[in-house]
Order: structure tokens, then C-alpha cells, then sequence
């Protein structure tokens, strides 16, 4: 698979650049290169490519691992088949390895985070149905678009909503919005004569990548070596999880079906649990007894 241009480059930024810089990187290329403006060969993807760097680069989360991992972490999954990432919007967007809580075996990574938005829908947002004198096509809608922020829960369980939305001669109408298990930041549903576009809420322990969660624990050293069965927290529970002995920090754990709904299908994504390893800052005369007695027992490694 080709190598993506660095997303910096793309929007022409430096790594520094403030929030407001890429906003107005992208508001500038946008326009410059919509397809109903540049007839040149290639704009519609050059399009694409300016939103896909906009939409990692404008989200702190996505931001962070792209400065990390570079664009091979927005790839479709590589390596499908059992156990692996391929096959729709599933990822690792902390890298690494990941065990299959169902089997514990251990896989090399394969990551995708999917789910990149339209390039045109992203378009519309950006500049509003009101200002795009000279645009057409796809850029181009009947119905008004309007934003709905929810909770993460939501998103899980569906739910319905109640709005006002602004009707003829100044009136507002109030619209049911009847949200489905699954919808994911972005989403674009017709309700009526509306189209709605999902925003959700960040949740304060779980990163959502297509249908997959991602989360962290932290685990001590005994744990990690010897292995342990712990309780962590889901969308739909607390589960018991089994690491299994010899667990590196930064290994993914899967937890099937312990994801979000899928919006368009039956079924639910995973849960991924990422091992963190917690450090003693302080021991007691035990604890650093035993890990003297340890040090004693391995040969120590010469790296010069």
C-alpha cells in the first residue's frame, strides 16, 4: 500500500501549528480544490486528502497518535483473517501487540481507524449550506443540516431526542429524533425533511475507533509476569479479564463483543484493553528485599 503525504505537509503546517492554524489551513485548501472549483486532474482526491489530514490533525486524540505513529495508524486493517484487525473499522491506535481474550494468542499489530467522514459532508459542516455561492453536485443538499451533540451513552443504547430547529418566518418546529445503537461521530441520518449529522461527547475512559472501544488498566509487574484476572469496566458491564503471563506493557487485550453496536448490521464491535504498567516509586523493605533478590538471579545486560 502506497505511503499517505505527511498530513503537516498536506495542510502545509508545521507540528506546532495552533488549532485555529488547521482550521484555517483547511478552510483555504477546501476551497481552493473542491472538485466544482479545480478541474484539474486529480482534485477529487486531493479534496480527500486535505480533509482526511484535517479531520486527524483538528482532534487532539487523533492528533496525538498520528505525532506518534504517523499515517500507517489511519490505514485500512492489515493482516485480516481470525483474530486480526482486517475486515471493517477496527484498529489499534496505540500500536504494539494485542492478545485475543478468547484465545490468548498473540498477534502482531494491524491498524485502521476508518471511519473517515465525507469529504463533502465534511465541506457543508466547515462552511455552512448559506456560504457556498458557486458550489454544486454532491456539495450541494435539498435539505437543511443541522448538528446533534449526545452523550457517548447514547450512541450505545440509542434513544430519542427532542429539538428545535428553525422553520419559516422565524418559528421554530420541534423534530423527534429517534437515534439508532451505533451512530458514530459524524453520522449523517434523514429525519423528515432534515438531515441530522451525530456529534458525540467524549467519554472519559473509552476511545472509540468504527464499532471497536479501547481503554486502559494498569497492572503491577507481578501481574504482568505471572499473569492475573482482573475486572474491568465495558459499555455493557464489568467483565473478567485474563492476562495472561508474560504480558509486555502496551499489549491490547480483545474482549468480544464487548463493543459498540454496528450501525448498519447485527452484532457488536470489541473491547481492547491496553496494558499500562504501573512502576513502584516507593517500596518497603520486603518489596525491595525481593527485588534485590531478583536483580541477583538475572545476569545483568552490558549495552556498551
Amino acid at each position: 500500500m502506497a505511503t499517505k503525504r505527511d498530513f503537516y505537509e498536506v495542510l502545509g503546517l508545521k507540528k506546532n501549528a495552533s488549532e485555529a492554524e488547521i482550521k484555517s489551513a483547511y478552510r483555504k485548501l477546501a476551497r481552493a480544490h473542491h472538485p466544482d472549483v479545480d478541474k484539474t486532474a486529480g482534485a477529487e482526491a486531493r479534496f480527500k486528502e486535505i480533509s482526511e489530514a484535517y479531520q486527524v490533525l483538528s482532534d487532539p486524540q487523533k492528533k496525538s497518535t498520528y505525532d506518534q505513529f504517523g499515517s500507517a495508524a489511519f490505514e485500512p486493517g492489515a493482516g485480516g483473517g481470525p483474530g486480526g484487525f482486517g475486515g471493517g473499522a477496527q484498529g489499534n491506535p496505540f500500536g504494539g501487540f494485542y492478545y485475543d481474550f478468547s484465545s490468548g494468542n498473540r498477534s502482531s499489530q494491524g491498524q485502521d481507524f476508518g471511519g473517515f467522514e465525507d469529504p463533502f459532508s465534511l465541506f457543508e459542516q466547515i462552511f455552512g449550506m448559506g456560504n457556498m455561492g458557486g458550489f454544486s453536485g454532491r456539495a450541494q443538499r435539498q435539505n437543511p443540516t443541522y448538528q446533534l451533540e449526545i452523550d457517548f451513552e447514547d450512541a450505545v443504547n440509542g434513544g430519542t431526542k427532542h429539538v428545535q430547529i428553525p422553520a419559516e418566518n422565524g418559528h421554530k418546529r420541534e423534530l423527534t429524533i429517534k437515534i439508532p445503537p451505533g451512530v458514530d461521530n459524524g453520522t449523517r441520518m434523514r429525519f423528515e425533511d432534515v438531515d441530522i449529522i451525530f456529534r458525540l461527547r467524549r467519554h472519559p475512559d473509552f476511545l472509540r475507533e468504527g464499532s471497536d472501544i479501547f481503554s486502559d488498566i494498569l497492572l503491577n509487574i507481578p501481574q504482568l509476569v505471572l499473569g492475573d484476572v482482573v475486572e474491568v469496566k465495558t459499555v455493557w458491564g464489568k467483565v473478567k479479564l485474563k492476562v495472561p503471563a508474560g504480558t509486555e506493557p502496551g499489549a491490547l487485550i480483545r474482549i468480544k463483543g464487548q463493543g459498540m453496536p454496528n450501525l448498519r448490521g447485527s452484532g457488536r464491535g470489541d473491547h481492547f484493553v491496553r496494558v499500562k504498567l504501573e512502576v513502584p516509586k516507593k517500596l518497603t523493605t520486603e518489596e525491595k528485599d525481593l527485588y534485590e533478590k531478583l536483580l541477583k538471579l538475572k545476569p545483568k545486560k552490558n549495552w556498551f
